[in-house]
């Protein structure tokens, strides 16, 4: 039982809150390991990725337009239109700018897989988007925050480190003896990194959880719409257009999830903590949003 737990990603992202409510004094030293250890998840995700799903180039077009529109366009543009009405402080403005600029949540591809969505579909359009974010993040960010927006080589310096390198080293390591056993345990490693990136995140941001939740009552109705809201709207859509039940399961999760671990990283080297709040926030929305489409699904499945 204490195994299974252990190897829950449900219950580990529950305790990674929990910690970082109860137990977050240790987040500010674990700050300086954000960043590699979301470049170590998105190493291992893409790990999961086959090569033979580029043999086909007329094959790629559609799910790449399909990742960059429903995650720069419909997720993106939704969250930039509900910051600019809701939002007055500027840090937490920026950490809103930049959760849009950023691209589709690293978790794309497994919850394509426990909710049956179309893997491949999915797959190519994260890449597509991912690849597309080296152009996309810097002009976007560059275009709503302007001149105070800082050292644009530095945002292109960790895009590279969080996107670039860690596509180059997930093919090269596929080569390696070490792909057998990181593909065993890829998922309890992705799982525990990832509580170590939501722990600190929540933890550098306990004090304002605990002595002033009315400053996050308008980043979550922003992160609740743009999860619970739009994925509703989408799969609407999605039936209108009578495409597939996989297909829509996979354009649901590429128009509601960010990648918010990169966009808190991002605020915290540029902005500092007050910018990664947007991020965290969400980052609490996504997981019961993802809690709720498994008790949606399971009775299907």
């Amino acid at each position: 039982m204490r195994k299974s737990l252990l190897r829950s990603q449900n219950f580990i992202l529950f305790l990674a809150l929990f910690c970082g409510l109860g137990v977050g004094g240790l987040a500010a030293s674990a700050r300086v390991l954000v960043l590699p250890a979301l470049g170590l998840v998105m190493t291992l995700s893409s790990m999961g990725v086959s090569g033979e799903i580029f043999s086909s180039p007329r094959t790629l077009l559609r799910p790449v337009m399909a990742g960059i529109g429903m995650s720069y366009v419909v997720l993106g543009g939704t969250i930039l239109l509900m910051s600019h009405f809701l939002i007055r402080d500027p840090a937490i403005r920026a950490g809103f700018i930049l959760m849009a600029a950023v691209p589709p949540a690293v978790a794309v591809i497994p919850f394509s897989v426990m909710f049956h969505g179309n893997l491949n579909f999915t797959m190519l359009a994260t890449i597509g988007a991912y690849l597309s974010a080296l152009l996309i993040t810097p002009l976007l960010a560059l275009l709503f925050l302007g001149s105070s927006f800082v050292q644009p080589l530095k945002l292109l310096i960790v895009l590279v480190e969080l996107i670039l390198l860690p596509l180059i080293g997930s093919r090269l390591l596929l080569k390696t003896p070490l792909a057998e056993g990181l593909n065993r345990y890829r998922g309890d490693l992705i799982n525990w990194l990832f509580f170590l990136v939501i722990y600190t995140l929540v933890g550098i941001n306990r004090q304002i959880f605990l002595e002033q939740p009315l400053t996050l009552i308008p980043i979550a109705v922003i992160a609740l719409t743009t999860t619970f809201g739009l994925g509703w709207l989408i799969e609407k859509v999605c039936r209108r257009l009578a495409l597939s039940t996989p297909t829509t399961v996979s354009l649901v999760l590429l128009g509601t999830l960010k990648n918010y671990g990169t966009a808190a990283g991002l605020g915290l080297v540029i902005y500092g903590k007050q910018a990664t709040l947007p991020a965290t926030v969400a980052t609490i929305a996504m997981i019961l949003y993802a809690l709720w489409l498994g008790l949606r699904r399971s009775p299907r499945s």
